[in-house]
C-alpha cells in the first residue's frame, strides 16, 4: 500500500466533506490491539479527541499540522513523528495535510476504539 496514494484519495475526500476532514482504518480491526488509520485534513480543520486507549503517535504524510494537548503544541510538517500524550489533544492543519495515527491499545482494553469523543469544527 503506497501511503502518498492513499493520501491522495483521502484529501480529495476531505475537500467536498462538510467536515473537511476523511479517514480510513488501514491496520486492525475490533480484534486487534494495534490500529493505524490514515486521516487528511483539509486547511483550517480541527480534528478533536477526547482520548485514546493506549499509546499513539502521528506520522505527517503531508502538508503542516498543529498537535495540542494540555496546553502545549508541536508542530509538525511532512515525515514529522509526534508523540501523542494521554488525555485529549486536537491536530489543526495549517494546510491541506494527511497523517497516520497509531494507536496500541492497552490489554485491558481490548475491545475499545482506538479514538473516543472526536468532535471539533465540522465533525463528522
Amino acid at each position: 500500500m503506497s501511503l502518498i496514494a492513499k493520501s491522495r484519495q483521502l484529501m480529495k475526500a476531505a475537500q467536498t466533506a462538510s467536515s473537511g476532514r476523511a479517514a480510513e482504518t488501514i491496520v486492525g480491526g475490533h480484534e486487534k490491539r494495534l490500529r493505524q488509520t490514515q486521516v487528511a485534513l483539509r486547511s483550517g480543520a480541527v480534528m478533536s479527541v477526547q482520548s485514546t486507549p493506549g499509546e499513539a503517535t502521528l506520522l505527517v504524510i503531508s502538508g503542516r499540522l498543529w498537535l495540542s494537548a494540555a496546553q502545549t503544541r508541536w508542530f509538525g510538517r511532512e515525515w514529522s513523528h509526534l508523540l501523542i500524550p494521554e488525555g485529549p489533544f486536537d491536530v489543526e492543519a495549517e494546510t491541506d495535510s494527511t497523517f497516520l495515527l497509531t494507536v496500541a491499545l492497552s490489554r485491558t482494553m481490548p475491545d475499545s476504539e482506538p479514538l473516543t469523543g472526536v468532535t471539533g469544527a465540522g465533525a463528522q
